[in-house]
């Protein structure tokens, strides 16, 4: 069986970590549903060579930003989770406040009420104390918390290591087999 995964990609610098994460699920077979909101595309065109239609190509199905008619504004979509990459701080502050006015945070909310896993990949620093606050209240629903800052562990040489580590960590919260990084072994 396939799996689904929503992946929403913000107006957060560290727009590359999300383009990672697509193609490792493209790699992987995984059924991706991408929403690209507006700020994202700014920031797509600004930090990458990498293109909307690009993108569009990495996605099983891409959906715009303000459509809250399509299947997965729904928590009858039937899907294995959602991964926020980059999440900007607006975004972290409409869902933890149940602000649910496009279709990521309405997306994000139906993960939490559905008990389904919802990654939230901050790419931000330093945090204020409402951000700190609203990222607990997402930890505390249920939602898991994983800062774009990868370990250094496993001796990276290039800027592409970093991406991997962050691919790996979040196809593992996924439960999708891996090896982008090296893990931990001090035996």
């Amino acid at each position: 069986m396939t799996k689904k995964i929503i992946i929403a990609l913000t107006g957060a610098s560290g727009i590359n970590y999300g383009i990672e994460v697509l193609k490792a699920l493209k790699s992987s077979n995984v059924e991706t549903h991408v929403i690209l909101s507006e700020w994202a595309e700014y920031v797509l065109h600004s930090e990458t060579n990498f293109s909307v239609s690009q993108i569009k190509e990495l996605a099983f199905k891409i959906y715009d930003y303000n459509d809250m008619s399509v299947s997965i504004s729904s928590s009858s979509f039937l899907v294995d989770g959602m991964v926020i990459i980059p999440a900007t701080v607006k975004t972290v502050s409409n869902i933890a406040n149940g602000h649910t006015g496009d279709l990521i945070t309405r997306a994000a909310d139906n993960m939490l009420k559905m008990k389904r896993k919802l990654v939230i990949a901050l790419r931000e620093t330093p945090l204020s104390p409402p951000c700190v606050n609203n990222l607990a209240k997402l930890a505390t629903y249920g939602a898991i918390i994983l800062p774009l800052s990868p370990g250094f562990y496993h001796k990276p040489v290039e800027i592409q290591d970093l991406f991997d580590f962050i691919t790996g960590k979040v196809l593992d919260i996924l439960e999708i087999s891996n090896d982008f990084y090296q893990r931990w072994n001090n035996d």
